[in-house]
């Protein structure tokens, strides 16, 4: 069965660095397209970052360019997800979640594209 484990969430002080981890198990062919997510208390799930299947195509959130990182080892089936200069408003749950994508020049923001998704894992900013 496919799983995504997420892990790294915690508690950072505002301008603070965190990353986070998404291990997958259980896929019965090469991990694909996969996605970060995450959504605040009272607020609507919003897309963060995704990398293609090779790692070679990566795009970002608007409004978080410049400080989240994503990065991929498919040798060890990992995703990465580097968070830097963190405020309050990243506050939130963390999900990775994999996608069927099928191309490797780009990777979906659209959460229906994603059909397996991690727990999640907490991050919190407050000082």
């Amino acid at each position: 069965q496919a799983q995504l484990v997420e892990s790294g969430g915690g508690l950072v002080q505002p301008g603070g660095s965190l990353g986070l981890s998404c291990a997958a198990s259980g896929f019965t062919s090469d991990l694909d397209a996969v996605g970060w997510f995450r959504q605040a208390p009272g607020k609507a799930r919003e897309w963060v970052s995704c990398t293609s299947r090779s790692g070679h195509s990566t795009h970002y959130a608007n409004s978080l360019k410049g400080r989240f990182t994503i990065s991929r080892d498919n040798a060890k089936n990992i995703v990465y997800l580097r968070m830097n200069d963190l405020n309050v408003d990243d506050t939130a749950v963390y999900y990775c979640a994999a996608a069927p994508w099928g191309v490797d020049s780009s990777c979906p923001p659209e959460a229906y594209e994603y059909d397996v998704w991690g727990q999640g894992t907490q991050v919190t900013v407050s000082s």
